[in-house]
């Protein structure tokens, strides 16, 4: 790989950008300054260093979000504000995108990554991967047989479509609202609000919680992110057969 390449793909600007930062005698490969832009170096085994600081070769990028409300999940839009906003500073931000979609009122967990891979096996119905949610809705649940839908599924009968077989664990319920966990393993406009809407309580609060594995760090407020974890990036991958 060119060296110049190398240090684009790793977020130190564009092109012309790194061009001069290169020909500035500030980056070494393997201990010797190297000013031609075109040099060729090998990522996994050759250490770069700018001013002494040693660049660690990423093939892709992985983020972990908490989505907040207002935003949808898109790269642009001309009317809101998207989640790709959330990482305007991040200098790789044009090679990153949202795996799937959580609607501009849902919160929660979305992973941002360059990984293209990755996002087909998680957003591909044939892989079946599980998302979970935490859901308040209007009323009491209580009388509602939950068990009956892990088998079935629900039909819905204003989309005239039937459900794949869903988890509902009731955690708090009272006659004004109740709190509960859906687990889905399909990715259908408005699934969770549209089956809740079926049973006559409407959703009030929704936010996902979990992706196959991966779980929301609770230490992220709404709008924060992070890199996963190495150990996270391999849990992903080893439970979509990367």
């Amino acid at each position: 790989m060119r060296l110049d390449k190398f240090l684009v793909n790793q977020g130190f600007g564009s092109r012309k950008e790194v061009h001069k930062l290169i020909k500035s005698g500030i980056v070494k490969v393997n201990g010797e300054i190297i000013e031609d832009p075109s040099y060729h170096i090998d990522p996994n085994k050759d250490i770069v260093k700018i001013e002494d600081e040693e660049i660690e070769y990423k093939e892709n990028f992985y983020f972990m979000l908490n989505k907040p409300k207002g935003y949808i999940t898109a790269t642009y839009d001309e009317n809101y504000p998207t989640v790709m906003d959330l990482f305007s500073s991040e200098p790789i931000i044009d090679k990153l995108f949202p795996i799937g979609r959580l609607d501009i009122d849902t919160e929660g967990l979305l992973i941002i990554t360059s990984d293209g891979q990755l996002a087909h096996r998680i957003t591909h119905p044939k892989w079946n991967i599980e998302k979970e949610y935490f859901v308040i809705v209007e009323g009491d649940v209580s009388d509602i047989d939950f068990s009956r839908y892990e088998k079935e599924g629900i039909y819905l009968k204003k989309e005239k479509y039937k459900t794949k077989p869903f988890k509902v664990e009731v955690l708090k319920t009272s006659p004004e609202e109740s709190e509960i966990l859906i687990t889905i393993t399909e990715g259908k406009y408005h699934i969770i609000k549209n089956i809740m809407s079926e049973l006559k309580h409407e959703v009030i609060y929704l936010k996902r919680v979990r992706i196959g594995p991966l779980k929301l760090d609770e230490d992220l407020a709404p709008g924060e992110y992070r890199e996963l974890t190495q150990e996270e990036i391999n849990l992903i991958k080893k439970f979509v057969k990367l």
